[in-house]
């Protein structure tokens, strides 16, 4: 799994942080939270949410913000093996800078952010759709929560081979 940080502007120019933990292998968004004032407790805090039971995942992959050199001695105690930091300057390390670029691009570039509540809401509503409708090329036009995709001829109607055009 991967966690990240970036940062959304509001329009009354104030600035929220947003959290979002990953897991690679189907590009499954685990925890979105989102805060004006990140914390090393406040991270902490956020891995504890997104890992209930003992559910953490072996290696945790990070970048070098100074937030997660406070969550430590969480990460230890949730049972992670191996807290993986990225290089310095190495975005390309760290598969967020897609899912992240997806989020700004695909949502919050269409959506003036007002306030915490309201970028909580719109960030619930993408995930859903990133989780059960976005397709993926990475999972063969699949979305992370995979789906049955019934075959062309499994509709109503006619079959797709025998459909003409009659323009007159």
């Amino acid at each position: 799994m991967a966690v990240d940080l970036f940062v959304v502007p509001t329009v009354t120019c104030r600035m929220l942080v947003v959290l979002v933990i990953l897991v690679h292998e189907r590009r499954r968004i685990v925890h979105v939270a989102v805060t004006e004032h990140p914390t090393a407790d406040w991270t902490a805090q956020q891995l504890c949410n997104a890992f209930p039971d003992h559910e953490a995942p072996t290696y945790l992959l990070h970048d070098r913000d100074a937030v997660f050199a406070g969550v430590a001695a969480t990460i230890a105690g949730l049972n992670i093996h191996a807290a993986v930091r990225t290089a310095p300057r190495s975005p390309w390390q760290n598969a967020y800078e897609g899912v992240i670029g997806s989020i700004r691009r695909e949502c919050l570039d269409h959506v003036i952010v007002t306030n915490q509540a309201g970028l909580q809401r719109v960030l619930k509503d993408y995930v859903t759709y990133y989780m059960c409708s976005r397709t993926h090329l990475a999972l063969e036009k699949d979305s992370p929560i995979s789906r049955l995709v019934a075959p062309p001829t499994a509709g109503r109607g006619r079959d797709p081979i025998q459909w003409t055009v009659s323009l007159s």
